[in-house]
C-alpha cells in the first residue's frame, strides 16, 4: 500500500505534476487495475509486441493510470478519509454514503412532489428509489463478478461497464471502448451539470439575503457573475487534501441547514386534503428528472466499498448500502411530502428560496447551504479536470505554453463555461430536470441493467431469463425518462427564456 507521502492525490504537489508520479505499486499489483493486460488471461499481446505495440502499450498505460488516478479521486472524496491506507469502518462507510447522496436534490423535493402531485409524487420518490439501489446492487454484483472471474478488483464505474462489453456477447464486444468512454461522458455532463445548477442556487439564495438589507433589485444573472469571481479562486486549489478539510466544513452546514429546514416544515403544514393527489401527465417528465437527479449517487457506490474494512458488509440485506439508501429515500420521501404540505404550488427550485426572509435564523440557513455548496463546487469541479485534462496534455505535449498555463487557463475556462449554461437557463428547477433527465438516468438507470444483462449473458439470468425482462422494463424507464425529461425541460427553458414573467415561470 502505497504511503501518504508518495500518493499523488494526498500530496501538496499540483494535479498536473501528480498525474505522473503514480507509485509502481499500484501500476503493476495483481488486479488493481484492469487495461494495462497484465492480468487478463484472455489477452492475446502476452507472448509480445511490436513497435507499433509498445507505442500503444504505452498510451494504454497512460491511460490506465489516468484510471487509477480518477478512482483513487472518487475513493478519497467519498471517504473522507485522507489516507488512502486507512480503511473505514462500516459506520464511517455509512455516514460517506450518506454524505454522497445527500445534495442540492434533496432541497428540490417539495418542486419534484409539486409536478407530480402529492400521492403520485411521494409513491414516485419511493418507486424510483427502490429501483435506483436496485441498479447499485446491480453494479456491485458485476464488479464482484469479474473480481471472482479474473481477479481484478477494485474496479471503477467504467471499468465495469467496459468489462461486461469485452466478456458479452461477441457481437457486442468491440463496443466496451466506446461504453467506458461513454459512461466518463456523462459523469463529466452530471459533474458540470452540478456545477452550473450550484451557480443558480448559490446566487438564488445569496440574492434573497442581500434584497433584505439593500435596496434595489438586482438581476440574477449579476449575482451569478459575483458567484463566479469567487469561484474562480477557489477552484485554484489543486490539492485535493486541503479541499477534503473544506468539505468537512461543508458536510457540517448541510446538516444544520436541513434540520432547520425541516422544523419549519414540520410546523407549518396545510391540510393533505388541499392538494391534488395528481398533477398532471405533462409535468411527470419534470418529476422525473428532479427525483433521478437527487438519487444519482451510484458513481460512488464502488469507491465507498473499496475503502471499507469490512467490504462483505456492504452489499447484504442488512448491509450498508441498503441501510444507507433506506435512509436517504426516506429523507427525500419526508422533504419533499412535508416541504410539499407546507409550500403547495410555490414550491421552487430549491426549499430554501421558500423559507421566510424575516427571520436572521431562515436567511443564515440560506447562507449555510451557499457556503456548503461553493465548497462542493471545488470537489465536483475536481472531477472532470482530472478525466479531461490529461487528455489534453497528452495531445499538446508540442506546445511549451500548453504545457506550462494551460491547466489554469483550462480551469477558468471550465468556470466560464459553467457560469455561461448558468446565466442562459437561470431557473433552478428547471436546470435540476435538465441535468436529471440528460445524465443522471444513464448512469442511475441505463448503463447497470445493461451491464448486468451483459456480465450474467447467457445463462445465469435467472429461471426463464426473468432477470432479463426486468432489465429491460428499467432500461425502458430510464430511456424514456431521458427523452421525455430532456424534451420537457428543454422546451420548458426556453418558453421561460421567452417569457420570462410567465406564471409556470415563476418558482422554477
Amino acid at each position: 500500500m502505497a504511503s501518504k507521502t508518495s500518493d499523488p492525490l494526498l500530496s501538496t504537489q499540483p494535479l498536473e505534476s501528480s498525474l505522473h508520479t503514480i507509485p509502481g505499486s499500484y501500476s503493476n499489483a495483481p488486479g488493481m487495475m484492469y487495461g494495462s493486460h497484465g492480468n487478463d488471461p484472455d489477452d492475446p499481446s502476452m507472448g509480445g509486441a511490436s513497435i507499433n505495440g509498445s507505442k500503444h502499450s504505452e498510451e494504454q498505460d497512460i491511460e490506465d493510470k489516468d484510471e487509477i488516478q480518477r478512482e483513487r479521486l472518487l475513493s478519497t472524496l467519498s471517504s473522507g478519509s485522507l489516507d488512502e491506507g486507512l480503511l473505514n469502518s462500516n459506520m464511517s462507510s455509512l455516514m460517506n454514503l450518506l454524505k454522497g447522496n445527500i445534495g442540492t436534490g434533496i432541497l428540490a423535493m417539495p418542486l419534484a412532489v409539486k409536478n407530480a402531485g402529492l400521492l403520485v409524487g411521494t409513491l414516485g420518490v419511493l418507486i424510483l428509489g427502490a429501483i435506483a439501489v436496485h441498479c447499485m446492487h446491480q453494479l456491485v454484483m458485476c464488479a464482484h463478478d469479474f473480481g471472482h472471474r479474473y481477479n481484478k478488483h477494485r474496479l471503477s464505474y467504467g471499468e465495469v461497464v467496459e468489462l461486461s462489453f469485452e466478456k458479452g456477447p461477441r457481437s457486442l464486444q468491440r463496443f466496451s471502448k466506446a461504453s467506458r468512454i461513454a459512461v466518463n461522458v456523462f459523469l463529466n455532463i452530471t459533474q458540470l451539470g452540478f456545477c452550473c445548477v450550484y451557480i443558480v442556487f448559490i446566487a438564488a439564495n445569496i440574492k434573497q439575503v442581500v434584497d433584505v438589507y439593500v435596496t434595489g433589485d438586482l438581476p440574477l444573472r449579476v449575482y451569478e457573475v459575483f458567484v463566479f469571481i469567487v469561484l474562480v479562486l477557489f477552484v485554484f486549489v489543486k490539492h485535493l487534501k486541503w479541499l477534503s478539510y473544506f468539505a468537512m466544513l461543508a458536510n457540517l452546514l448541510t446538516a444544520v441547514g436541513l434540520i432547520i429546514v425541516l422544523q419549519y416544515t414540520l410546523r407549518n403544514l396545510q391540510p393533505v386534503t388541499a392538494f391534488p393527489l395528481f398533477a398532471d401527465f405533462a409535468s411527470l417528465p419534470l418529476f422525473f428528472g428532479t427525483a433521478i437527479y437527487a438519487f444519482e449517487g451510484i458513481s460512488l457506490v464502488l469507491p465507498i466499498e473499496n475503502k471499507m474494512r469490512t467490504p462483505d458488509a456492504f452489499s447484504g440485506w442488512a448491509g450498508v448500502l441498503n441501510l444507507g439508501m433506506v435512509i436517504v429515500v426516506a429523507l427525500y420521501t419526508a422533504i419533499g411530502f412535508y416541504g410539499y404540505l407546507c409550500f403547495g404550488d410555490d414550491a421552487q427550485g430549491s426549499i430554501t428560496l421558500n423559507i421566510p426572509n424575516d427571520n436572521w435564523l431562515y436567511l443564515s440557513v440560506k447562507l449555510m447551504f451557499s457556503l456548503a455548496l461553493i465548497i462542493t463546487y471545488g470537489l465536483q469541479f475536481y472531477v472532470p479536470i482530472l478525466i479531461v485534462w490529461p487528455l489534453i496534455k497528452k495531445h499538446t505535449q508540442r506546445f511549451s505554453f500548453i504545457q506550462k498555463y494551460g491547466e489554469g487557463m483550462f480551469r477558468i475556462f471550465l468556470v466560464i463555461f459553467t457560469l455561461a449554461m448558468a446565466e442562459l437557463i437561470p431557473h433552478l428547477g428547471l436546470f435540476i430536470s435538465l441535468v436529471g433527465a440528460l445524465s443522471s438516468s444513464a448512469l442511475a438507470l441505463i448503463f447497470p441493467p445493461i451491464m448486468h444483462t451483459l456480465t450474467f449473458w447467457p445463462d445465469r439470468l435467472g429461471v426463464c431469463k426473468w432477470h432479463l425482462f426486468k432489465n429491460i422494463l428499467i432500461c425502458a424507464l430510464g430511456l424514456l425518462g431521458f427523452a421525455t425529461g430532456t424534451y420537457v425541460s428543454l422546451s420548458q427553458i426556453i418558453y421561460c427564456f421567452q417569457n420570462p414573467s410567465a406564471p409556470v415561470c415563476e418558482g422554477s
